[in-house]
C-alpha cells in the first residue's frame, strides 16, 4: 500500500450505547494525529464524528469535514476544524470524501455510517477505485455484517472474493496494520461468472 496521507472515517452522529465506541474514536483520531494522517470526515460537531474529529486536533493534526449545507444550517458542523466544505447535498458530500481520502475506516455508526461504508465497498467491488477499507469491530459492533455477508455468498449474490473488499480490525494497532498490507481485492469480487 502506498503512503497514506488522508483516511475517511465514517461513524455515527450518536454516541451508542457502549462507552469502548467513544473510546475506540478517541484513540483512532490520537493515533491519526501521531501518524501525521489528516482526518477527512462528515464535518459533524456531534456523537463520534466530533470525538474523532477533537481527538485529532487536540493532538495537532489536521482535519478537512465535508458536510452538506442543511447540517451547517443545523448548526451541527464542527467549526474548529483545519477546513471544513460545505456541499450542495449528501451526494456531493460522499464524493468529495472519497476523492479526498486515500483509504477508508468504519467506525460504528447508524443508516448514514452503513450507506456510507456499503457504498465504498460497492465502489470498490465495481473497480471504481482500489483504496483500502478498515472496519473497526469495536466489541463486537459489526459481527452481523460478517453474517450479512457469509448469507449473501451463501444465496449466491456475491462472489466469495466478496470479502476481500474489506478487512475487519478489532482494535486500532490492527488498523494500520491491515492499512498496511491492503491489496487490490481482485477482479472476482466484480463478477458472478467468476
Amino acid at each position: 500500500m502506498k503512503n497514506i496521507s488522508s483516511l475517511c472515517v465514517f461513524c455515527g452522529s450518536r454516541f451508542g450505547n457502549d462507552p469502548a465506541y467513544e473510546e475506540a474514536a478517541h484513540e483512532l483520531g490520537a493515533v491519526m494525529a501521531d501518524k501525521g494522517i489528516r482526518l477527512i470526515y462528515g464535518g459533524g460537531s456531534i456523537g463520534l464524528m466530533g470525538v474523532v474529529a477533537s481527538a485529532v486536533l487536540n493532538n495537532g493534526g489536521k482535519v478537512t469535514g465535508v458536510i452538506p449545507r442543511f447540517l451547517q444550517e443545523l448548526e451541527v458542523g464542527k467549526a474548529d476544524v483545519t477546513e471544513l466544505i460545505v456541499t450542495e447535498n449528501m451526494h456531493s458530500r460522499k464524493h468529495t470524501m472519497f476523492d479526498l481520502s486515500d483509504g477508508f475506516i468504519s467506525l460504528p455508526g447508524g443508516l448514514g455510517t452503513l450507506d456510507e461504508t456499503f457504498e465504498i465497498m460497492t465502489w470498490k467491488q465495481l473497480q471504481v477505485h482500489e483504496k483500502p477499507l478498515i472496519i473497526l469491530d469495536v466489541a463486537g459492533y459489526w459481527s452481523e455484517l460478517k453474517e450479512l455477508m457469509d448469507a449473501l455468498i451463501d444465496k449466491g449474490f456475491a462472489n466469495p472474493s466478496a470479502k476481500n473488499l474489506y478487512q475487519i480490525a478489532s482494535n486500532t494497532s490492527e488498523v494500520f496494520e491491515a492499512l498496511a498490507k491492503a491489496s487490490d481485492p481482485g477482479f472476482a469480487a466484480r463478477s458472478d461468472k467468476l
